[in-house]
C-alpha cells in the first residue's frame, strides 16, 4: 500500500534533506508539507499547505496521513524571545501529535535533541524535554523520537558560532569513545534516513533514539 506522509519542517536542514528521500521513495505517493511559505519546484506528489504552524488547528481538515515527521526547531539566535521559542520548539511539535492522534495517525516521529529533560535548569533542553514528555501522552502507537547530538551539514542561513562548534566537534570525533559516543557530531542524511526506516518498521521497541543509535538504523534500510 502507498503511504501519505506529513512533514514540518521541510524547509529546514534535516526535513529538506528527508523531503528529497521521500519524493524518490515509491512507496510513497503523496507528501504533505505545512510550512509558513512555499518550497519552489516540487513534483506533483507534494501538496503545500502555507499558513501559520503557531496555529496548525486551522490545518485539522487536511493533517491526514499514515504517518507524520516533525523536524521543527529554532535557535537563540533567530528567536531570542523565549516565550516565542517555546511556542515553536515546544508547541507545534505538541499540537500536531494532538492533530495526528485525534485524525487517527498511528505513526509520529520528531526531532529533539540530546540532554533533553523536562527537569533540566537549562531553558533549551528543558524545553524540549517538556516536548517529549507531552507529545508521549498522546499515547501515538508508534511514536519515535530522536535526540541527535550536534548536527552537522550546510545550512542555507548563517550560524557563524554553530560553524566554530562544528569545526571543533570534528577535531575532537576521534576522541568520542565509550559513552561519549553521543556526542559525535550527528549527519544530517542519517537522520533523514533513520526517521524514514523507523516509520516503516515493525520490530523497532525502542522509543528513544539517541545521536549513537541514528547511523546504526540508518543501515537497516
Amino acid at each position: 500500500m502507498k503511504k501519505t506522509a506529513i512533514i514540518l519542517g521541510a524547509s529546514g536542514l534535516t526535513g529538506g534533506l528527508l523531503l528529497d528521500k521521500l519524493i524518490k521513495n515509491e512507496d510513497y505517493s503523496e507528501i504533505k508539507l505545512f510550512s509558513r511559505s512555499k518550497i519552489e519546484g516540487l513534483p506533483s506528489k507534494v501538496t503545500q499547505f502555507i499558513g501559520d504552524l503557531l496555529d496548525l488547528e486551522q490545518f485539522k481538515t487536511d493533517f491526514k496521513a499514515h504517518q507524520v515527521f516533525c523536524c521543527i526547531g529554532t535557535t537563540a539566535k533567530k528567536t531570542p524571545d523565549k516565550s516565542v521559542y517555546k511556542q515553536i520548539d515546544y508547541g507545534i511539535p505538541v499540537a500536531a501529535a494532538k492533530l495526528a492522534k485525534a485524525n487517527g495517525i498511528d505513526t509520529f516521529l520528531v526531532v529533539s535533541a540530546l540532554g533533553a529533560n523536562p527537569k533540566s535548569s537549562v531553558f533549551y533542553n528543558k524545553t524540549k524535554g517538556e516536548m517529549e514528555r507531552d507529545v508521549l501522552k498522546q499515547d501515538i502507537q508508534k511514536t519515535f523520537i530522536l535526540r541527535p547530538s550536534l548536527i552537522g551539514g550546510d545550512r542555507k542561513e548563517s550560524r557563524t558560532l554553530e560553524k566554530i562548534g562544528l569545526a571543533l566537534f570534528r577535531i575532537i570525533q576521534p576522541l568520542l569513545i565509550g559513552k561519549l559516543k553521543h556526542y559525535k557530531i550527528t549527519d544530517p542524511g542519517n537522520m533523514a534516513q533513520a526517521m524514514i526506516n523507523l516509520a516503516n518498521s515493525t520490530s523497532h521497541a525502542e522509543v528513544i533514539i539517541t545521536s549513537n543509535d541514528i547511523k546504526r538504523i540508518t543501515k537497516n534500510n
